[in-house]
């Protein structure tokens, strides 16, 4: 059956299959120079009832005729016009070959693409797919849509042409990972989810783990009239509510404390005797309050452990080859107290905790500031925090916790984590890493979802790298990072993956379920103000010696004139004991 070629958009002409089964050449003079690797392109394709529009992406291109090599030869005259003595014409004479993998076409009742197993057959024209072909494919979601998370439009394409929009019940479900190279721009897209995700028709439950202080300035999220809705009918009026707790504001009651947190905290010259008496003196606190312990009735516990020890010893006439059991008491309870009491870890406490449905709430993002609180202290807060937010979840969701009770949280939670690697990394297994693989593996369940941030993604552990099924990755130019990502992320075809070094700021590789299909693009512009941005070191140096040396000019000025003879003249009295003269 002939097929109509449309002269406006026909970009080209099928040349053959390529090396793969859904690969496929054509040639093409784009002189336009508008089919960059990663664009779309559509050849048709005759059914029985309708004529198919089956969407393909350009994954490599090259010259298959240009200038003769000759004319490039001398650097003054340009090759145009040697071209022209001859009557070579390069803008019909320039020629490309590009290979395009195959999606397939758009089923709108399905959601998602069905690849025909039938590529174009040689001579047939393939055409640019527009703008609104491509919003409607790429997109699960369209913008405004419940549910949807404007990030950015198409590289490819003019800015706000097509936009790329993320399905927030994908990604809150199977997870989130966005990883970027520093300077990248990975802290400013993650905000940016977050503003999509606290619009009114999304009305999102997120809290932030902020090892650096990033996020301050997502408390200006009520005062843009996008973020707020009057109510109707079915809702009511909508302000978004930011809370951010500083370290002072962060508390964790003891009792939110297992036994593996405790030893983490300890983490050195624990010796065995010194294991084994925390272990019995924690599990006999446990047994006696029912879990809710302070830090005195597990001392008292340790010292009762010593006690029974030492009868025991007297009873069999042993000898302790390492130490009594009143000094390993003794000195198990001094590191309890150099960590938990009131030395480094003051986040920890007898009594005070942090609620859960104060920290996560429907239309509320929460703002956890780590930036003074010592790296082990915060994997340890962020190990208990996602271990009382998913036994909250699971307790809800199977019935055990009804309205009233602490652990009773009756809607899905996400939790934004910066600095990934630091809380589950390849090398060590941290007590965070193992709440993290839980959370990935069993969250879609319960409703518990993660984004994790980080921009070493070599250094993260791959299981936990690998249980992120929407990834969003910007420039990345270290190869052991290259090689991870590649390793873990299957959803992003080795063109795209070629192209992270190349990526510029604010650009990105958006692939996984939360998208029809891998695309490249830019990210959109944050209403709010972001805050993570390189200093200026040379003009704060300039700003703080002018400022400095104001200040002196300014002290000199004001020191009274016989201040300098009164010097000298105390100077005087005290080398020689007399008055001077005058």
């Amino acid at each position: 059956m002939p097929i109509a070629r449309p002269a406006d958009d026909c970009v080209g002409l099928a040349k053959g299959p390529g090396e793969k089964p859904f690969h496929f050449t054509f040639i093409t003079p784009d002189s336009e120079d508008c089919l960059p690797i990663g664009e779309f392109i559509y050849y048709p394709l005759p059914d029985a009832q309708e004529e198919r529009k089956v969407v393909c992406r350009i994954e490599e291109r090259r010259e298959c005729r240009n200038y003769p090599s000759a004319f490039l030869a001398h650097p003054h005259v340009p090759p145009a016009e040697l071209a022209a003595l001859i009557g070579y014409d390069p803008q019909t004479e320039e020629l490309f070959e590009v290979t395009a993998s195959v999606l397939g076409y758009y089923d709108e009742e399905l959601g998602d693409f069905i690849n025909p197993r039938r590529l174009p057959r040689v001579g047939h024209p393939i055409y640019r797919a527009p703008g609104e072909l491509l919003q409607r494919v790429i997109n699960r979601k369209q913008p405004g849509q419940p549910g949807s998370a404007l990030i950015g439009s198409l590289l490819s394409r003019r800015p706000g042409e097509v936009p790329v929009v993320l399905d927030v019940s994908r990604f809150t479900a199977t997870h989130l990972a966005i990883i970027a190279g520093t300077g990248s721009g990975k802290s400013y897209l993650a905000a940016v989810i977050v503003e999509e995700m606290m619009k009114p028709h999304n009305r999102g439950c997120v809290l932030i783990v902020d090892p650096h202080g990033e996020y301050d300035s997502l408390q200006e999220l009520p005062n843009f009239p996008e973020f707020c809705e009057p109510g109707d009918g079915n809702l009511a009026e909508y302000r978004p509510r930011v809370r951010v707790l500083r370290p002072a504001d962060i508390k964790v009651a003891y009792r939110s404390l297992e036994l593996d947190d405790i030893r983490y905290l300890l983490q050195r010259d624990l010796s065995p005797k010194m294991s084994y008496a925390l272990t019995s003196a924690y599990r006999e606190v446990v047994k006696q309050t029912k879990g809710n312990w302070r830090l005195d009735q597990l001392k008292h516990a340790i010292l009762n452990w010593a006690a029974q020890r030492s009868r025991q010893d007297l009873a069999s006439d042993s000898i302790d080859y390492d130490m009594s059991a009143g000094q390993t008491a003794q000195s198990l309870i001094w590191r309890l107290d150099s960590v938990l009491g009131q030395g480094e870890a003051h986040i920890f406490n007898d009594y005070d905790d942090m609620p859960l449905q104060e920290l996560f709430q429907p239309g509320q993002c929460t703002v956890l500031q780590l930036n003074d609180v010592p790296e082990r202290e915060q994997q340890v807060l962020v190990a208990t925090l996602l271990r009382r937010l998913f036994k909250a979840r699971v307790a809800t969701t199977t019935g055990q916790a009804g309205l009233g009770d602490p652990q009773y949280l009756p809607y899905p939670a996400f939790v934004v984590l910066e600095e990934a690697h630091n809380f589950a990394p390849a090398s060590a297994d941290l007590v965070t890493s193992e709440q993290l693989k839980r959370i990935l593996s069993e969250g879609r369940k319960f409703g518990v979802g993660v984004c994790l941030i980080t921009q070493r993604p070599g250094r993260l552990d791959p299981d936990v790298l690998s249980q992120c099924m929407t990834q969003v990755i910007m420039r990345i130019t270290n190869e052991v990072d290259q090689a991870r990502v590649a390793q873990s992320v299957e959803s992003v075809g080795r063109a795209l993956m070629a192209e992270l070094p190349g990526l510029s700021k604010g650009q990105a590789v958006v692939a996984g379920l939360a998208i029809n299909t891998p695309v490249l693009i830019r990210v959109r512009q944050r209403l709010t103000r972001h805050l993570a941005q390189d200093p200026d070191a040379p003009a704060r140096w300039r700003e703080y010696f002018s400022a400095t040396e104001r200040e002196e000019s300014q002290r000199q000025s004001a020191v009274p004139l016989h201040s300098a003879i009164l010097s000298e003249a105390q100077l005087y009295r005290e080398l020689w004991g007399v008055e001077p003269e005058p």
